[in-house]
């Protein structure tokens, strides 16, 4: 049972159960990169301050060096009697450098310097997030131009409504994909804000430069108020929103895949290394990936629902219920860039079925509103061409034909305003291409939206290459 820092206070060692039930180092081990990046500009701002002498100092700086390529190398012992990855450190540390190691500590506390690392943590995680959907949105805009010329059944309901090109299906998750990344851009405002120096809550008497340890740190923002510095996780929370409505973005795009691959859709086949089979039935090709993404999206959302619990009724400052938040962030953050990764690798594997959607396209009355379109450029209110197109469907249904196959005659018993041009217009790809609205499936349109979004995903990759170079000190 090791020494406690605050052993002083105590008169009984802190039993065993106690440091097995308190104890995060399982989980916040992974935090050591940052912990110690971040203790080493707090040294450096400690000696330039003269609070510590450059002579401790650099002791200090090569003994945690020391210490972060051991955590690498995996030749460190962690131990539960030392709670946290922050003690671990301090504890190898002056093992390592001996008593000038206690000076480390000097104008700070636990508080502030978990807030830290999970600051820097997140600050990388949400980098790295950007960077995916960047390459996923890449990916798509692949698939979208490349099957410019595939028309398929859009829906409402889950029922067959108009043609619209498998393109302009595509870009419509390009189009959520692009707000997941505003949203992560945006949050990342918030990430970066720097809090150490707030110490336990009401700040220190050391004569600080909080603006020289954000420099050292690349954090353009100091924290403002130092109990909110200890006690802010709404940005924790802001992360576990945006990965929230990214995993319904995947879920959607799986629940697709998985109706798309089943025998009654057949418009896609997945490849053969993106699905499974079953251990009873020889036939099968299951869409697993798929209904992995779609399932993992609850553990998601539970997360996000964790610390808005966790955090709801928690008085100011810092309390030791915030410890748990790590456990949620860390699983968000892995579920959703295997998420991403995953589907960046399988999406340009898919096998289109181009001639089952056009088939698809073609029947179930698709073109239905189209002729009542046509009545209505012909002179008709659209509600009276409305009910004069459903009833020619009725009438399709009864004698086993589609719109497009009644003959003129039969056309014209519902409406004399009904020539023969009618028929240029009931095809899927006439359909198509005469909603040209902005925002339409139209050809030119898509191909419009998907050069745009290629400019767009340019300007993106070079902001974001700038963010990272800020950042190459802090990756762990």
């Amino acid at each position: 049972m090791s020494v406690k820092p605050w052993d002083g206070r105590f008169s009984e060692k802190t039993d065993r159960s106690v440091e097995a039930f308190t104890s995060s180092i399982d989980i916040d081990k992974r935090l050591y990169c940052y912990d110690i990046d971040g203790s080493v500009a707090h040294c450096k701002m400690l000696a330039k301050a003269a609070i510590i002498s450059q002579e401790d100092a650099l002791s200090l700086i090569q003994g945690l060096g020391k210490i972060k390529r051991e955590i690498e190398r995996g030749g460190f012992r962690f131990d539960d009697s030392l709670e946290d990855i922050h003690m671990h450190v301090e504890a190898r540390l002056v093992q390592e450098v001996g008593r000038v190691a206690q000076k480390l500590h000097t104008a700070r506390s636990r508080n502030d310097q978990v807030a830290l690392d999970v600051r820097m943590y997140l600050r990388h995680e949400t980098v790295a997030l950007i960077k995916n959907l960047i390459q996923l949105r890449k990916v798509i805009l692949g698939l979208a131009r490349i099957h410019l010329d595939v028309v398929m059944p859009g829906y409402t309901h889950l029922q067959r409504a108009q043609p619209v090109l498998l393109s302009h299906h595509l870009m419509a998750y390009y189009e959520m994909f692009s707000r997941d990344a505003d949203r992560f851009n945006d949050g990342l405002k918030r990430i970066n804000v720097m809090p150490l120096g707030s110490a336990a809550l009401a700040g220190t008497t050391y004569p600080i430069d909080r603006d020289y340890t954000a420099k050292l740190l690349n954090f353009p923002k100091v924290s403002a108020n130092s109990i909110d510095s200890v006690s802010d996780r709404d940005f924790i929370i802001e992360f576990l929103s945006s990965a929230s409505i990214c995993m319904v973005h995947l879920s959607r795009m799986s629940e697709e895949f998985i109706l798309w691959s089943s025998s009654e859709f057949g418009f896609i086949e997945l490849p053969d290394a993106f699905a499974t089979g079953s251990s009873i039935m020889p036939q099968k090709k299951n869409p697993d990936v798929s209904e992995l993404v779609r399932g993992k999206t609850g553990r998601v959302f539970g997360d996000l629902m964790t610390l808005l619990t966790l955090m709801k009724a928690l008085p100011l400052a810092y309390n030791r219920d915030m410890q748990e938040d790590k456990v949620s962030l860390f699983n968000t953050s892995d579920i959703l860039k295997q998420c991403i990764d995953i589907y960046i690798k399988m999406l340009p594997n898919l096998n289109i079925r181009k001639d089952t959607m056009y088939a698809a396209a073609s029947k179930g009355f698709l073109n239905a509103t189209d002729m009542a379109d046509y009545l209505t450029m012909k002179g008709i209110a659209f509600r009276e061409a409305h009910s004069c197109v459903g009833k020619a469907v009725s009438y399709a249904l009864r004698n086993n034909k589609e719109l497009h196959e009644l003959t003129l005659n039969e056309l014209k018993s519902f409406s004399s305003l009904i020539t023969e041009d009618i028929y240029d217009i009931l095809t899927p790809q006439q359909m198509i291409n005469r909603r040209k609205s902005f925002g339409g499936t139209a050809t030119e349109n898509v191909i419009a939206a998907v050069e745009a979004a290629e400019k767009q995903l340019d300007k993106e990759t070079e902001t974001f290459l700038s963010v990272k170079a800020a950042l190459k000190n802090q990756v762990c």
